[in-house]
């Protein structure tokens, strides 16, 4: 009999089956997919030759993840790169401001805002990588809480509280310096007016003036084949093709899983879920295994905004305008604080973006391989209602029109350079992987309501569900959306935690 299962071959299911399999526990990951990965993986999308991330692609967690470093990546063949300009945010004014690894580079592209970005770079450094630990740890965390220092949590807590747009307002005063953490909040679903909407692009700001946005050579698939070789190299296996529909409760506990084979497969010790929260709690495990309250309030959990992901085969680097997104490896694109605050309030009226609001991404001026030798790649997503009336099939080609008119207002002449291109809508994103629910890439909405102690909801912030042996492992769960594997990570330690005297090594 198998001591756990793990559901989900993503970044966070591989993450858990590892580090359980490290610890002498016999695991088998089952994944609905033809491949493992999920969203962090790696395919010709495009033309021969052209290699296109599928979801994420740029990875601030890359160095200080806790999940990560123990299973040393790094030694499992995985290679990261850096740009020498980690964000970049032009506008079409001319205007521009970047952030680097290097803080003097930040803060003359800051300009007049230099003196208030040294200060950010300043409390970057003197953080640390225990802002990492302190932000992927389980609730509460008092040991990376500690660690951090009491002055570091109260003003990352005080700022994290805030709008974006207010935040920006009291520390620039320059429209270039007052749309980037705006802008970087926006890679989930915060706006620059939502309260507590600092906190993600802060914290976004704050690791790219760090280790940076780091690219893995060879694609985001890299991630997960040095993921899949820690796993198996400590006796785990994986089966793919194999949908589970069902978790087998006996007792109040979990002893087997049954999928879409027909076959029921016994568990020992555990089933972690790398699936979303309402899969799980509403699907996954019987009714009468989950209180009404919980399925009640687990029947409320929230989506985040879809996705709309376009790549491009190119046969040269985009010419942006602006000198500083020739050399960037992310290029985010917001006018201005109104034009980001127009942005999201379109979207959450249910409209396509008139001016869409771009993150996009420059792997191969870091990672040569990913295209022909003087060619390149280039990847983009933007922020779109999850539906829109009749079908996204009516709006897709339309949509991708005016993406491209936006990154040419920035650099004339990159239509000029495409040979071929992807275009996901929300809807093809979730055919790709059931867990980007509307194109949600992030396992659920980020409001404040949905955060700490209410992801997914109160009490199950541990990972832990109402059945002994279930756990949470996805991005649904504390600290949410990213690839850093700590959603896995913790999950798999509650679950050695609650089997003390069960590992057999």
């Amino acid at each position: 009999m198998l001591d756990a299962v793990v559901i989900g071959a993503g970044p966070n299911g591989l993450t858990a089956a590892a580090t359980l399999a490290r610890q002498g526990w016999s695991v088998l990951v089952l994944e609905a997919n033809g491949r493992p990965g999920g969203a962090v993986y790696s395919e010709e999308l495009t033309q021969p030759g052209y290699l296109h991330d599928v979801g994420a692609a740029f990875f601030p967690f890359a160095d200080h993840s806790p999940a990560f470093r123990s299973l040393d990546l790094t030694g499992a063949g995985l290679t990261w790169g850096n740009a020498r300009r980690e964000s970049c945010h032009p506008a079409p004014d001319g205007s521009c401001a970047s952030i680097a690894r290097d803080p003097e580079l930040s803060a003359q592209s800051f300009g007049a805002d230099g003196p208030a970005w040294r200060r950010l770079a300043r409390w970057q450094a003197a953080m640390g990588e225990r802002l990492a630990a302190a932000l992927l740890a389980p609730l509460p965390s008092f040991g990376p809480a500690l660690r951090l220092g009491p002055c570091h949590l109260v003003r990352l807590g005080l700022a994290g509280l805030t709008t974006s747009a207010g935040f920006a307002r009291r520390h620039f005063r320059t429209e270039a310096g007052r749309r980037v953490i705006p802008a970087l909040a926006l890679h989930v679903d915060l706006g620059p007016e939502d309260f507590a909407g600092t906190g993600l692009g802060l914290v976004l700001a704050l690791l790219a003036a760090g280790s940076g946005f780091r690219v893995p050579v060879g694609g985001a698939r890299a991630i997960t084949n040095a993921l899949l070789r820690r796993l198996e190299e400590a006796g785990g296996t994986m089966r793919l093709n194999t949908h589970v529909d069902a978790i087998v409760v006996r007792g109040r506990r979990a002893v087997a899983v049954r999928t879409n084979q027909g076959d029921e497969i016994p568990v020992r010790r555990a089933v972690l879920a790398d699936v979303t929260a309402p899969s799980l709690f509403l699907g996954l495990l019987p009714a009468a295994a989950v209180s009404g309250w919980v399925r009640r309030s687990i029947g409320r959990f929230r989506f985040g905004w879809g996705t709309f992901k376009m790549d491009w085969a190119l046969s040269g680097p985009v010419p942006w305008s602006a000198p500083e997104a020739r050399e960037s490896a992310v290029v985010h694109t917001g006018d201005s604080l109104a034009d980001l605050i127009a942005f999201t309030r379109q979207v959450r009226r249910g409209e396509l973006p008139e001016n869409p609001y771009l993150v996009i991404g420059q792997q191969s001026l870091v990672d040569p391989s990913r295209a022909p030798a003087g060619c390149h790649t280039l990847w983009a997503y933007s922020r779109v209602p999850p539906t829109m009336p009749g079908s996204w099939a009516r709006y897709r080609d339309h949509f991708a029109e005016r993406i491209e008119e936006r990154i040419e207002g920035l650099a004339p002449g990159f239509r000029g350079l495409i040979l071929g291109r992807s275009v996901l809508a929300p809807p093809d994103l979730e055919a790709m992987d059931e867990n980007l629910v509307g194109g949600d890439l992030g396992g659920g909405s980020a409001y404040f309501g949905q955060q700490l102690f209410f992801r997914p909801v109160f009490p199950y912030f541990r990972y832990r569900t109402p059945v002994r042996g279930v756990y949470l492992a996805s991005a649904s769960a504390h600290p949410g959306a990213g690839v850093h594997g700590a959603c896995g990570y913790n999950a798999a330690r509650m679950a050695l935690a609650d089997n003390l005297g069960g590992v057999r090594r």
